[in-house]
Formats: C-alpha cells, structure tokens, sequence
C-alpha cells in the first residue's frame, strides 16, 4: 500500500494506514523452514486447545520433536497473531490514538440475519512460507459475507472485505471484533462514520467471545487449509474460495436444522441498522 516517490509523503502515508515509519523501511526476512513447521504445528495445537500458552505449547512441541524455547514459540505466537485464551485480568493499556468499544451482545437473542456480523483473523500455513485470512460472518445463519487475505496484518485488506460486505449485504445492527490493532485502527473505525452499524469489541482475552468465527477457522482448516500445501498465495486464494463457497451454499449445519448458510440468510427476512 505504501508507494515512494508520490507527492504525499511516506511519513504520512503510515499514519494514515497505522503503521509506524520505522516498518514500512524494514526489509522482511525469509522465515526458515524450522519456524515455518514450528507455526504449522502450533496452529494445530492452538485449535485443539486454545488455552493453551507457549510454556505448555513448549513441551507438546518438545514431546513432537521440536528443540524450542518458551521465548521463540512465543515469538512465533505473536507472528502468527494467536494467544492463549482464558480469563485473566486486564492489565494491557490502550493505545492513545486508538478507540476500544464496549462489549455489546451479552445476553442478546441474536437470530436473525443481519443483526450481528463477526470478524476476525487467522494464520493459513502455505508450503513455503503463510498468509493471513480475514473472514466477515453473520452470526445468527454462519454465512461468509466476506472474505481477504494478505501476507501482512495491516488493517487495508480487512477495510476491502468489509467494505465489499456493506455493499452487498447492507449494514448490520452490531458489528463484533476483538481488540486487535487492525480492527482498533482509525482508518478501519472511520468506516462506520458513514452508517448507523454500532461497533461491538470482546474483552481482552475472553475465551467466550467471537465463538462461531473460531468454529469456522477450525472446520476451513480441518476441511481445506490441512489437506492441501499450497504453493502460492494465488493458490491459497484459490483454495480458499472454493471452499467458502461449498461452506456457503452446500454444507449444511446442525445448528442450523440442517440448513446450509445461504438458505439460512436468505430464507429470513434480514435486520437492517437503523
């Protein structure tokens, strides 16, 4: 997204994406094959038991194999944009030119389409190296509404899949993140500016929160990401679409009364933000 040698500077160019000037003149270092299987198996452990912290991810990858220290898979961790999740107390400061949302859905009857929409970020494993799957879903049918990937976690490629469901689906009545920088960032709130959408966040490391968006990691992953070592992103973005759209017009689900998503979502009339 950052472009040298146009009129406006580089400098403002990273404020207006959230990004500090300091990362947009680093050069990216290849990851090694190692950390590369190291982050393939810590995202297996990390869907299984997501409680999981990296002194405990520490010894399942040692009785796999691995010689790796608690501070190099917690690194990894962090790369991958995953933390352990359970309840604990909420010492981390805010940043100051980032705006957190209350929590709005508890105790909420969410059942119909539109009402809420969910979102979050995943780590998809490639053959040679990763990518980084953003996923937009109404909550109450599990309908995909959108989806992107990128190779870096800057809030551009989530502001285009989010945008992209405004404008074929309409605006829900909540929108519902987690408290990552790329969700906080003011280029991704401003979009609300324009629409009546109210923005939803979970507390910080709440286990409860966000629940069907972890569901659908878990089966794109068990169902397409697993199963196949993709070459390329454009392999991966291939895969991933295909599989999106059997998950959306074919797949159907028991919580839904054996209904696929889109007849879920389109078989009700839909919420719209007032």
């Amino acid at each position: 997204m950052i472009e040298h040698g146009v009129v406006l500077p580089v400098t403002r160019q990273a404020e207006m994406l959230g990004l500090s000037r300091s990362s947009v003149y680093y050069e990216a270092v290849a990851v090694t094959e190692f950390d590369l299987a190291l982050m393939r198996r810590i995202d297996e452990l990390h869907l299984k038991r997501p409680f999981l912290g990296a002194r405990m991810l520490r010894l399942f990858l040692q009785r796999d194999g691995y010689v790796v220290g608690r501070r190099h898979v917690g690194t990894l961790m962090r790369r991958m944009g995953i933390e352990a999740l359970y309840r604990k107390r909420n010492t981390s400061k805010k940043h100051p030119d980032h705006q957190v949302f209350p929590y709005l859905l508890r105790n909420v009857v969410i059942d119909q389409p539109n009402h809420v929409w969910a979102a979050d970020i995943t780590y998809i494993p490639m053959r040679r190296g990763f990518i980084y799957l953003f996923a937009i879903l109404d909550w109450a049918t599990r309908k995909v509404l959108a989806w992107s990937v990128s190779i870096s976690l800057t809030p551009d490629f989530c502001i285009a899949a989010l945008e992209a469901a405004l404008a074929e689906h309409g605006c829900p009545k909540i929108f519902n993140t987690d408290q990552g920088s790329q969700f906080t960032s003011n280029a991704f709130v401003e979009v609300f500016d324009a629409i009546t959408t109210q923005l939803s966040m979970d507390g910080k490391g709440c286990w409860r929160d966000n629940v069907f968006v972890e569901r659908f990691w878990r089966s794109i992953k068990y169902e397409e990401v697993y199963l196949h070592a993709y070459e390329t992103v454009a392999d991966a973005r291939s895969g991933i679409a295909g599989y999106i759209d059997f998950y959306n017009r074919e797949r159907p689900h028991s919580s839904l009364d054996k209904q696929t998503p889109d007849e879920a979502y389109y078989q009700q009339p839909a919420l719209q933000a007032a």
